[in-house]
């Protein structure tokens, strides 16, 4: 169900123990790829760290899920929603290691063709998440082809960082343009 709602704008949130409520804000937050704000302090951030992809998505699942989380929305169920995306190839994981080898941040999102839907992050670090952020436009530029990138909302700290309101429309628009070209990640 997951998959077929994201192609329509859809993401599911657990809510209330209700494992899926759907959701769709109009506007819609995306990153466009070309747009994404690297300030000096984050890029000598992006130096010290190291990244990695699908390294170890069931550690950044469960950092992501952590209930101790202010605002936290995985629960159990869903959090086994996304594992069984990632083992079909659908969900994927970016890693930021420190010096010492510790895992201090990442996120994970769902990708379908050229969509991807940056569901959460997490860091131990200051910046850690948003090195995970820009390794993941970094590999997804590099794939040349067009991207979607949703971040869902468009808050203030989202927008900092390059993240644009879409009406709903246009975002419809845009993933039906993404959705069936060869997967990204």
């Amino acid at each position: 169900m997951m998959l077929a709602g994201y192609p329509r704008g859809l993401f599911a949130m657990s809510y209330s123990s209700v494992l899926y409520q759907w959701w769709s804000p109009d506007p819609r937050g995306v990153l466009p790829l070309d747009r994404l704000r690297v300030t000096r302090s984050l890029a000598k951030s992006c130096r010290r760290h190291t990244t990695s992809i699908d390294k170890d998505f069931d550690a950044v699942l469960a950092r992501c899920a952590d209930t101790r989380r202010p605002g936290g929305w995985i629960d159990a169920r869903l959090a086994q929603a996304y594992r069984t995306l990632h083992e079909r190839g659908h969900a994927h994981s970016v890693e930021v290691w420190d010096a010492q080898g510790e895992l201090v941040g990442g996120l994970f999102a769902v990708t379908v063709g050229g969509f991807v839907s940056g569901e959460s992050m997490f860091h131990l670090q200051r910046d850690a998440s948003k090195v995970a952020l820009v390794a993941l436009v970094e590999r997804l530029s590099e794939t040349g082809q067009p991207v979607v990138l949703d971040t869902q909302w468009c808050t203030p700290h989202l927008a900092s960082l390059g993240v644009v309101e879409v009406r709903r429309r246009d975002y419809q628009r845009m993933v039906r343009n993404v959705i069936d070209s060869r997967p990204v990640l």
